[in-house]
């Protein structure tokens, strides 16, 4: 006999399911992800920093579903953040798909429905519920939710192999400019002058803005306030909440001196010795344990040094990057403005969202190679990145370093992006150089493959 407490979850549901299956889809701006985007026989879930288009991309692929001729009753869509659904549980959930073959009968076992599911992570079981119906019924199923709770760790625990996980992260490059209703020359190899000062003219914007759609067309305060917003939402729920982290001054040091200081090399030693000289108590575990916390929120991607021993890639600084160059001017104290920061920042990114393995290089000289580059059944990449290389000395300080890590790994291809290739004189034939707006549209580089 159903309970009291099922019923009124039943009622809840039927009503947010109906609602899915005839409301208008929201418009937004595509967003491009690399890859597969499913796999037979699991969920995908869709994960990423708060604010970056997670909801708005589950609704792009029930659009696209739509257009290449899927009925729109076999996409329903569930947002469980809806108030009204507090204290729901896993053994809740049946009712949902009971009610939605009660109303489709004919589409059970046949034909495929697409289910998404977003903030899905309120509701405590959930993984048993979608493992279950992967199982029983002809569905795929896509997960949104919270980046603490959906982290790339949770899905690949609590999914127990049957998750697939896309990252949504800000804008990139192109979608910043489809956003912004900027034409994409057709050849990016052939454009008029006017077209490559256009394109150029939008990177700079580009680097500046960042990424975040809610953050674009705001003047710089107002932006700099919602992207500061954004940074204490993730510290409060998605750390301090979800982890239960007592040292909020700790917490705050990090993630200051992390976004203050982009592309800098990062030494878990050195910062808590930092911390203890300012009187501030904390653990050398617990300062692992919260930069943990921050890459699996999204808010810092970091780099570790490329070796061959796992020792020697422990014991060297990473590099740590802002998720978004929209963080930097509001992070950085200097109040310069920093294009090379920025666009080291996009570079590496970008480099992710095209789910590339990206380490850096030291040579045994001590020179430095921003990133080596990795995809699978592809040559590795060394990618300098360097903003303006109009001075001779900074020209010769990058080619020297990409040269020398190149003796140290043969098989990968050179590549120098630049804001000013057309300053790039003299340079080995091996060396691909790039313009820093035609690279960020280039799916793939000039080069030969493996």
């Amino acid at each position: 006999m159903e309970t009291h407490e099922t019923g009124r979850y039943r009622e809840l549901l039927a009503e947010l399911l109906a609602n899915s299956l005839v409301a208008e889809l929201p418009a937004a701006t595509p967003r491009r992800v690399y890859g597969a985007v499913t796999l037979p026989g699991k969920a995908t879930a869709v994960v990423g920093i708060r604010r970056a288009g997670k909801t708005t991309f589950l609704h792009q692929l029930r659009r696209e579903r739509l257009e290449r001729g899927t009925p729109r009753e076999r996409l329903p869509y569930i947002n469980f953040e809806d108030e009204r659904l507090a204290g729901i549980e896993a053994r809740h959930l049946h009712v949902l798909v009971e009610e939605y073959y009660r109303r489709f009968p004919a589409l059970r076992g046949r034909e495929q429905v697409t289910w998404c599911f977003d903030e899905i992570q309120v509701v405590p079981g959930w993984e048993r519920f979608v493992r279950r119906l992967l199982d029983t019924e002809k569905v795929e199923v896509f997960l949104s939710g919270s980046s603490a709770a959906l982290s790339s760790r949770e899905v690949a625990s609590s999914m127990r192999g049957r998750g697939w996980e896309v990252v949504i992260h800000p804008f990139s490059f192109g979608e910043y400019l489809h956003h912004h209703g900027y034409e994409v020359p057709r050849s990016l190899e052939a454009m008029s002058s006017a077209e490559r000062s256009h394109l150029e003219s939008a990177l700079l914007s580009y680097l500046e803005t960042g990424g975040f759609p809610e953050a674009q067309g705001l003047d710089p305060a107002d932006r700099a306030a919602v992207l500061t917003q954004y940074v204490d939402v993730v510290m409060l729920r998605d750390i301090m909440e979800r982890y239960g982290v007592s040292n909020v001054a700790g917490l705050r040091w990090l993630v200051r001196h992390l976004l203050a200081h982009p592309c800098a090399l990062f030494s878990v030693e050195k910062f808590y010795g930092a911390l203890k000289s300012q009187g501030i108590t904390i653990a050398r575990d617990t300062v692992h344990q919260l930069v943990a916390y921050l890459e699996d929120c999204f808010l810092v991607r970091t780099c570790w040094i490329e070796a061959a021993s796992e020792r020697r890639r422990r014991v060297n600084p990473r590099k740590a990057y802002p998720v978004d160059m929209g963080f930097i001017p509001v992070f950085d104290r200097t109040g310069r403005a920093n294009r090379g920061h920025a666009l080291e920042t996009a570079v590496r990114i970008e480099l992710e969202r095209r789910r590339m393995e990206v380490t850096y290089v030291r040579t045994k000289q001590g020179y430095e190679v921003d990133f080596l580059a990795r995809r699978a059944g592809e040559r590795p990449m060394l990618i300098q990145v360097c903003a303006e290389l109009d001075d001779s000395r900074t020209r010769e300080r990058e080619m020297r370093a990409l040269l020398a890590a190149a003796e140290e790994h043969p098989r990968a291809r050179l590549h120098l992006v630049t804001l000013t290739p057309e300053s790039v004189v003299g340079v080995p034939r091996d060396v691909h150089v790039h313009s820093a707006a035609v690279w960020l549209l280039v799916e793939h580089w000039h080069g030969e493959k493996p």
